[in-house]
C-alpha cells in the first residue's frame, strides 16, 4: 500500500514538474519576443524640442516595431529588430509642449505617458554637483514647500562603473516635487528652474555625477591610453575605495548609456580631484569634452564651475587647478562660472551656496545657447599686462561698465619685480583697467590676483560678477607637477 502511495506521489510530482517546465519555457519564449527600451526612455521624460530624437531598444530578431506619437498622431514606418536583437528609430519632435503619449507596438505594447517636449541638460561632475537637500543645504530646504513643478523633470542616474561601454543605466524620470528634489542635484535644480522660468518651457535634467571622482574616469579610456601624458597622469588618481580609479570606468556606465538621447548641453562641476595634477587638467578636460561631443554627435555647450577657494593638501593646488579651468575656456562653446565670492569657509570643499551657482550657469545658457538679450553672465577676466614706469597696467575683458572694489582697497593682489618676490599691491581702477603698484617694487614685471588656495578677493565688475583669479607670469610654482612632454 505504501509503495502505491509513493508511486502515485511520484507521478504527480513529475506531472507538476513537467507543467512547470512548460510554463517556464512559454514565459521565456514570450519574454524573448518582447520589445523593451532603456531606462532613459520612459514615462515622464522630456524629449529635446525641434530635434531628430532617437528611440531605441531590444527585441526578438525580425520582430516588427511600430511607433506612434500623439503630438502629430503620426505612425512611423515599421522598424525591424536586427539580428543583434536591437532596434532604433528616429522621430521628429515639435516645439516645446505636452504632455504627450508615445506608443511602441511589437509583440507587446509599451505606452509612454506624460511625455514633455522641451530642453534637456546633463548635470555631471563630482560632489559639488551631487550635493542635494540630503546634505542639509538651506537653499534647498527653503525650496521644498514650493518645489512642485510639472514642467521640470529629473532623471537621477544610479552610480555605476564598467570596463566597457554599457547600453543601459539605472534610473527613472520623475516630476519635480518636494520628495524628488530632496535627493536631486541642487546646482542642477537651480539651473533648470531658471531655464524653466526664463524660457517658459519644460526642462529635463539628467543627473550623472559621483562624489570624489576625477575627470579621468569620465573620459573614454581610448582617449587616455592614446595620450602618453594623460596616461601618466591617470596613474596618479587617488585610491580611496569609494570612487573608481580607472580611466573610462564611469564614462562607460554613466555617460555611454545616454549618448543616443538627444540633449541640449552639459553643466559640469568638478576639478578638486585633479588638483594634484593641475598642469594637465586643461588637456584632460578639453579631451573629455571633445569625446562627449563625438559620442552625442553634437557640439554640446559645456558650462562649468570653477572650483572655490579651499585649503588643499598642498600649497598652490587650488590656484593651479583654477588657472587650468580658466585656460579651458579657450575651447569652443564653453563657459565658466567663477565662485570665489560664493564661499566663506575655506576649510570646506563644499560651498553651501548652490542657488547662485545654478543661476550663473543658467545665465551662461540663456545668453549663449538661447540667445536671450540683456543677460549679464561673464565674469571679468585678465586680458593683458603692460608696464609704465613703476606701474603695472592690467586690462580685463568682460567689464564694459568698469570695475569696482568692494572695500577701501584691493585685497589678494600682488606685484613682483624680476626677483620674483611678490608684495601686496595697491590698485586704482579706470574703466576696464587696473593700475597696480607697490612702493617695494620699482620695476614691476608680474601681477597676481587670488593666486593661492584660499584667496578671496574683492574686485568685481560693476555688473556684480567677481574678477577671475589670474597671474601674468609663467614662473615655476611650488607643488606644480611636471610631466615629460617629449
Amino acid at each position: 500500500m505504501m509503495h502505491q502511495v509513493n508511486t502515485t506521489f511520484e507521478k504527480y510530482r513529475q506531472l507538476i514538474k513537467t507543467a512547470f517546465i512548460a510554463l517556464f519555457t512559454c514565459a521565456a519564449l514570450t519574454s524573448y519576443s518582447t520589445i523593451r527600451v532603456p531606462n532613459i526612455i520612459g514615462s515622464n521624460m522630456v524629449l529635446q524640442q525641434k530635434s531628430d530624437v532617437k528611440l531605441w531598444g531590444w527585441g526578438e530578431p525580425n520582430e516588427k516595431v511600430v511607433i506612434i506619437t500623439s503630438w502629430d498622431n503620426k505612425t512611423y514606418p515599421t522598424v525591424t529588430v536586427t539580428g543583434n536583437a536591437t532596434w532604433e528609430l528616429t522621430i521628429k519632435t515639435p516645439v516645446a509642449g505636452g504632455p504627450y503619449i508615445i506608443k511602441l507596438n511589437g509583440s507587446n505594447s509599451i505606452v509612454l505617458t506624460n511625455v514633455l517636449i522641451g530642453e534637456v541638460w546633463v548635470c555631471s561632475g563630482q560632489s559639488n554637483m551631487e550635493m542635494s537637500g540630503t546634505w542639509g543645504l538651506q537653499d534647498i530646504k527653503a525650496e521644498l514647500p514650493k518645489a512642485k513643478n510639472n514642467n521640470i523633470r529629473f532623471f537621477h542616474m544610479a552610480k555605476a562603473s564598467a570596463p566597457y561601454p554599457q547600453q543601459d543605466c539605472i534610473g527613472e524620470w520623475v516630476i519635480c516635487d518636494s520628495a524628488s528634489l530632496r535627493t536631486f542635484s541642487a546646482t542642477g535644480y537651480f539651473f533648470g528652474k531658471n531655464l524653466n522660468s526664463k524660457l517658459n518651457l519644460p526642462v529635463g535634467l539628467i543627473q550623472s555625477c559621483w562624489s570624489g571622482s576625477s575627470a579621468d574616469v569620465w573620459t573614454p579610456d581610448s582617449i587616455i591610453n592614446n595620450d602618453p601624458i594623460l596616461k601618466e597622469a591617470t596613474k596618479k588618481i587617488a585610491v580611496n575605495g569609494q570612487v573608481p580609479n580607472i580611466a573610462g570606468y564611469v564614462y562607460n556606465a554613466m555617460i555611454a548609456p545616454i549618448t543616443n538621447y538627444a540633449v541640449a548641453g552639459v553643466i559640469w562641476y568638478q576639478g578638486e580631484n585633479n588638483s594634484h595634477v593641475a598642469s594637465i587638467y586643461q588637456r584632460l578636460f578639453t579631451s573629455m569634452i571633445d569625446a562627449w561631443r563625438g559620442a552625442f554627435h553634437k557640439n554640446l555647450p559645456f558650462y562649468f564651475v570653477q572650483v572655490a577657494p579651499f585649503k588643499y593638501q598642498q600649497k598652490n593646488w587650488g590656484a593651479l587647478i583654477r588657472e587650468a579651468q580658466t585656460a579651458s575656456m579657450k575651447h569652443p562653446n564653453t563657459g565658466m562660472v567663477i565662485t570665489t565670492d560664493l564661499t566663506s569657509d575655506t576649510n570646506n570643499v563644499h560651498p553651501a551656496d548652490k542657488h547662485d551657482v545654478g543661476l550663473r550657469l543658467a545665465n551662461w545658457a540663456l545668453a549663449e545657447t538661447y540667445h536671450q538679450p540683456g543677460i549679464v553672465y561673464k565674469s571679468p577676466l585678465y586680458a593683458s599686462l603692460s608696464i609704465k614706469k613703476d606701474k603695472a597696467i592690467i586690462t580685463v575683458d568682460n567689464a564694459e561698465h568698469g570695475l569696482t572694489i568692494n572695500g577701501k582697497q584691493a585685497t589678494q593682489l600682488y606685484i613682483a619685480g624680476s626677483d620674483k618676490i611678490f608684495y601686496p599691491a595697491n590698485a586704482r581702477l579706470k574703466n576696464n583697467q587696473m593700475i597696480v603698484w607697490s612702493d617695494k617694487v620699482k620695476e614691476p614685471v608680474a601681477v597676481r590676483y587670488e593666486f593661492s588656495n584660499t584667496a578671496i578677493g574683492n574686485i568685481f565688475s560693476k555688473d556684480g560678477l567677481p574678477l577671475g583669479p589670474f597671474r601674468t607670469d609663467s614662473w615655476p610654482v611650488e607643488n606644480e607637477y611636471k610631466f615629460n612632454t617629449n
